[in-house]
């Protein structure tokens, strides 16, 4: 039986008193509650420190929102897996549709960012999906395909293991707009026949699958139910620990 996995994506929002709020609140939430669920959150690179503090011997982990595949040198701006560990972090998010379409980050270098994770002891909450042209043209299957199959090369069915693939129609995110339970579940289990293919049944029915587009309260219990959905990437409704908190209960 796999667990579901709920993971807080804050973007570029909360900056280190607002992060020290948000984080006491859900701990608050969370306290004395029986929780069946992994919950991870990925708060900006600045309250990353603070986080770590903050999650301390509660059931919270913690992620960050990218990382570049060199281990140092002369990359301004960028950060490093070595980096991303000594602040605490057990997960890192790779090839979210806002690294793809707005940093123009492509399959080969998510490949790499993947691989960098993986050998660094990071476990990659690796992001695929269709934009809304992709979908309406019909070619969302052959779009996922390319992007976990280049994604995953050269990863091992060990190494897959410690990776969670998140499914995000970029059509849903942020936009108010969700894919229905039944969109949701048939691409998840698309992929899941798609790592079947590539590794084996075990690996496919091991593998966690989240969906990621604006997943709230209001549908949180319908798309988790689905068979092959095993957790949310959760964006703008983590950013209010009410609203998270219900995510988490829902799973």
């Amino acid at each position: 039986m796999r667990k579901k996995v709920i993971a807080g994506n804050w973007k570029m929002y909360n900056d280190i008193p607002a992060s020290v709020n948000l984080i006491s609140e859900l701990k608050k939430s969370l306290s004395g509650q029986e929780i069946k669920a992994d919950v991870i959150i990925c708060p900006p690179f600045t309250s990353l420190d603070t986080a770590k503090t903050l999650i301390e011997g509660s059931v919270i982990k913690l992620g960050a929102q990218n990382m570049y595949f060199e281990e140092n040198g002369a990359y301004t701006g960028e950060i490093s897996a070595s980096m991303l560990k000594s602040a605490g972090c057990e997960f890192v998010i790779l090839g979210h549709s806002e690294r793809r379409t707005i940093f123009l980050e492509n399959d080969q270098l998510i490949n790499k960012k993947i691989k960098k994770a993986l050998s660094s002891a990071l476990k990659p909450i690796f992001c695929v999906g269709e934009t809304l042209q992709q979908r309406e043209s019909g070619t969302t299957e052959s779009v996922i395909k390319t992007q976990v199959t280049e994604g995953l090369s050269g990863v091992s069915a060990e190494d897959l293991k410690k990776i969670i693939i998140a499914y995000e129609p970029v059509w849903a995110i942020g936009t108010g707009k969700t894919a229905s339970p039944d969109q949701a579940q048939e691409v998840h289990k698309f992929i899941r026949t798609l790592v079947e293919k590539l590794y084996s049944k075990e690996a496919a029915d091991e593998i966690i699958i989240q969906y990621g587009g604006s997943v709230k309260p209001e549908n949180a219990s319908l798309l988790l139910s689905q068979p092959d959905v095993d957790g949310a990437l959760v964006g703008g409704a983590c950013l209010k620990a009410e609203s998270f908190f219900s995510i988490i209960k829902a799973a």
